[in-house]
């Protein structure tokens, strides 16, 4: 058995989605003057590997907690997109076998450049690519970058993704072989509209 950690480290300097909250982490307490080294951490709610909640698009809209804990565990699919330009649509897909309840996870030239610098040309999904993973009735979503949808563009991806199925971003890769994997994505349990995930990859 083999497991993948399909996360970003959590650390100071790590990349962030622009006009998102930088990440601090800051001592609270330390070693000698007290018995225990205590942290205090400024994070956002998107920040690295992380779920988007449809509070995330919605005012009122369900918060981190109450998204189905049975979508964050089952048979993956980690598609290889990695030579298929920055945008990831119905086109680009249909070349794999996707079934209902599936969770998928696009590895695209995303995961060839990772996130040492941002770029405003990531690999992203089209409304059409949204729109025929709706039609095929996934449960997850994952990809590769801090956002779903392209830079600066409207919402409706990531409205349309969002509203369908659970959606993990900020998801590494690199690394990670295209195939079928077990996967286990366990966002914190926070009223919030997103928040920070551990999450695995497991090949038996």
């Amino acid at each position: 058995m083999k497991i993948y950690d399909i996360s970003m480290v959590i650390e100071e300097g790590m990349l962030v989605y622009p006009g998102d909250p930088k990440l601090h982490i800051y001592k609270h307490t330390g070693i000698p003057k007290s018995k225990t080294n205590v942290s205090l951490i400024h994070i956002g709610s998107h920040t690295g590997t992380h779920v988007d909640a449809e509070r995330h698009i919605k005012n009122g809209g369900k918060t981190a907690d109450m998204i189905p804990v049975d979508t964050f565990y089952g048979k993956c699919k980690v598609l290889n997109l990695t030579k298929s330009g920055n945008s990831i649509g119905e086109k680009e897909l249909k070349k794999f076998k996707i079934n209902k309840g599936d969770i998928i996870l696009l590895k695209t030239n995303n995961s060839l450049k990772q996130y040492d610098t941002f770029r405003k040309d990531f690999a992203h999904l089209t409304e059409d690519g949204a729109r025929y993973l709706i039609s095929k009735k996934i449960k997850t979503l994952g990809i590769d970058y801090m956002s779903i949808k392209k830079f600066n563009a409207d919402d409706i991806v990531h409205t349309l993704t969002i509203e369908n199925m659970t959606l993990f971003e900020g998801i590494y890769l690199k690394g990670v072989p295209a195939g079928t994997y077990t996967f286990v994505g366990l966002p914190l349990k926070i009223k919030c509209d997103g928040g920070p995930a551990r999450a695995i990859l497991i090949k038996k």
